[in-house]
């Protein structure tokens, strides 16, 4: 009988010894111009949560030289990369969801990663659910914390509470984390990380023309990247017109900043919709988050609440904005931001 106990123990543990070493992770990369995306970069960090020993495996995808400079840059930008998974094909000139879901479930079929994360922007949003539903697994979306191999934390009702979710489905577990919660740390210097590229010979070609590629644009700006900028300027509907929203765009040059704007600034067409600031935009968390003219919706604030600062000048004593910010004022924010444009140096 005692015999019988142990063994069975030893057993158990022999098991859940192998399970911890098993762990492997499949970061699904965003790159753009020869290099990786910072968002990716954090999603490599947060796969770090998972397991000390963790393998953590990056994809990359697309064709040509902007692929092969991007898979260099890959190899080296981050310590715990142990190798980079390149599929170079015509087929992914551009991200779209339908040939890169293909493309994972391809990838997770030879190599049974334990875990695929990407980050939670535009382009993981797009991509895990299609992904997820391939590979029949349900994926765990905006992850902030992780806690193990198997449990995390995410937000719910517009972040005003927080979930502990433990995943106990089958391989591989799906997760999209928040690039914020996850900061590159300072020291990334590394060995290069061997790159192999994917034998696409079995790719399903047929399977991925349900979209197509129509056409890109981005604002030709000097503006540091909303999604990464450590100064945000927002404006919100109290700006009236997408004319006056321009002394939002010269104050932010004036600080180097980025430009925001909140959901009712972008439906009225102010600004294009790639910088909304929100549960339904971006979500950032920069060290100086300034507001002018935002009311403070939930919706706008579950985007920016994480920023380590925050100033709002709004003309009602009573908006919500002010019980998050650091610094208030009651004010015209006609008035406010000529005032403060005058007295701030120019920018050199």
């Amino acid at each position: 009988m005692l015999r019988a106990i142990k063994t069975t123990s030893l057993l158990r543990f022999s098991s859940l010894t192998f399970i911890s070493r098993s762990i492997s992770t499949l970061i699904l990369a965003e790159h753009d111009g020869g290099t990786i995306k910072s968002q990716s970069i954090s999603a490599v960090e947060a796969a770090k949560y998972l397991d000390d020993q963790t393998s953590i495996s990056l994809l990359l995808a697309g064709s040509g030289p902007p692929l092969q400079q991007a898979a260099a840059h890959a190899a080296s930008c981050h310590p715990s990369i142990s190798q980079v998974l390149v599929a170079d094909s015509d087929k992914f000139t551009y991200p779209l969801a339908e040939p890169w879901a293909k493309l994972v479930q391809l990838v997770q079929q030879k190599g049974q990663y334990s875990h695929i994360i990407t980050a939670s922007n535009s382009f993981g949003k797009n991509l895990l659910p299609r992904a997820a539903a391939l590979l029949d697994v349900s994926p765990i979306t905006d992850v902030i914390n992780i806690s193990g191999s198997s449990q995390f934390v995410r937000p719910i009702y517009a972040g005003n509470a927080l979930c502990t979710v433990r995943y106990i489905g089958s391989n591989p577990c799906m997760l999209s984390v928040r690039s914020t919660s996850f900061p590159v740390s300072a020291d990334s210097k590394s060995n290069e990380a061997p790159i192999s590229q994917v034998d696409l010979s079995t790719f399903d070609e047929d399977s991925v023309g349900k979209s197509r590629y129509v056409s890109h644009t981005a604002q030709d700006t000097e503006r540091p990247d909303l999604g990464n900028a450590r100064v945000v300027v927002t404006g919100g509907r109290a700006l009236k017109s997408a004319e006056n929203f321009k002394m939002i765009e010269k104050l932010a040059e004036k600080l180097g900043a980025a430009v925001g704007a909140t959901r009712a600034a972008v439906d009225a067409g102010f600004v294009s919709n790639d910088l909304q600031v929100g549960q339904t935009g971006k979500i950032v968390a920069p060290e100086l988050y300034m507001a002018f003219g935002v009311s403070g919706a939930i919706q706008h604030l579950a985007g920016m609440r994480d920023s380590k600062v925050i100033v709002a000048v709004n003309k009602d004593s009573d908006a919500p904005i002010f019980q998050v910010a650091d610094y208030g004022l009651v004010g015209d924010l006609f008035e406010v931001i000529p005032e403060l444009s005058e007295k701030l140096p120019e920018k050199k």
